[in-house]
């Protein structure tokens, strides 16, 4: 981790001056408001109530594990192509969760691209940052105010995540990607029929082009989709790694009983480019 990195990404959380090294691991603004930063590489500039948490340990052992079955590396893959046909040097993945999709963009990329990984739970940022120095890590709410820079990011990243239009906008550069993944409708139907996993809005996609719409002009969409096999543990893993997990629980080996089917995954990408209007923070 380089500080000096770090530092050139954030603003401060309180009076939105710029933040830089004032000491070995610390950052700070001109107003005198200092912040600790984790020797693994992030620093939490969370400020004000929250009405949200962030994903757990358990829930992100549990994407790890699915992620390292191979049933999303076309979606890695996908977004890896968009995102570097851009030739990035600063890359902002908001929500970052495990650094799944951001380091298949790294492994093809550049050496210039450099990662800010963003994400409520500190639990998610640490494993984003672990063992890549090109990635530095940001634990922020990105409901309020972003503790990032105006016009920092050539690319933003945003994966089955919140997004905050007015904040996206003032942190990406003028003609910026911003570049968002939601799920299909179609997207695990057979665990919603069988009860195993939440329902979705029906018009997701929709609400996502109209709701950025005032910030960002809809260039590209994509689909995606395959039927997946998946054993009794992935289909676990699948439901513990996201909001189900919240509702359904399948942590232990009578919960895995019959669990193995079909499942199908099916996702849109969305490209949109960074609308030229005014946005005041």
């Amino acid at each position: 981790m380089s500080l000096q990195f770090l530092s050139e990404w954030l603003r401060c959380p309180n009076c939105f001056k710029p933040l830089s090294p004032s000491a070995a691991l610390v950052l700070s603004c001109d107003s005198g408001h200092a912040f600790d930063v984790n020797k693994r590489g992030y620093v939490s500039l969370l400020a004000g109530p929250r009405k949200f948490i962030g994903d757990s340990a358990a829930m992100l052992d549990a994407r790890n594990r699915f992620q390292s079955t191979g049933w999303f590396e076309p979606l890695q893959a996908s977004i890896s192509q968009i995102i570097n046909a851009e030739r990035p040097q600063r890359i902002l993945d908001v929500g970052c969760g495990t650094g799944y999709y951001v380091r298949g963009v790294l492994a093809d990329s550049s050496p210039m691209s450099r990662v800010l990984g963003m994400d409520l739970s500190p639990a998610a940022v640490a494993r984003t940052v672990a063992g890549n120095a090109l990635i530095d890590g940001l634990v922020a709410d990105v409901w309020a105010p972003l503790p990032v820079r105006d016009e920092s990011a050539d690319v933003i990243l945003n994966v089955f995540a919140p997004r905050n239009a007015a904040e996206f906008h003032r942190t990406l550069r003028p003609g910026g990607l911003l570049l968002v993944v939601v799920p299909q409708p179609s997207h695990l139907q057979e665990l919603r029929r069988a009860g195993l996993a939440v329902n979705m809005q029906a018009d997701k996609a929709e609400h996502l082009v109209s709701s950025l719409s005032p910030w960002f002009v809809s260039e590209r969409q994509a689909a995606l989709s395959r039927r997946m096999d998946l054993a009794a543990a992935d289909v676990a893993d699948l439901i513990g790694m996201g909001p189900s997990a919240h509702h359904t629980a399948v942590d232990d080996t009578k919960g895995l009983e019959g669990l193995e089917r079909e499942v199908t995954a099916a996702f849109d990408l969305f490209s949109f480019r960074r609308r030229d209007v005014t946005v005041t923070s």
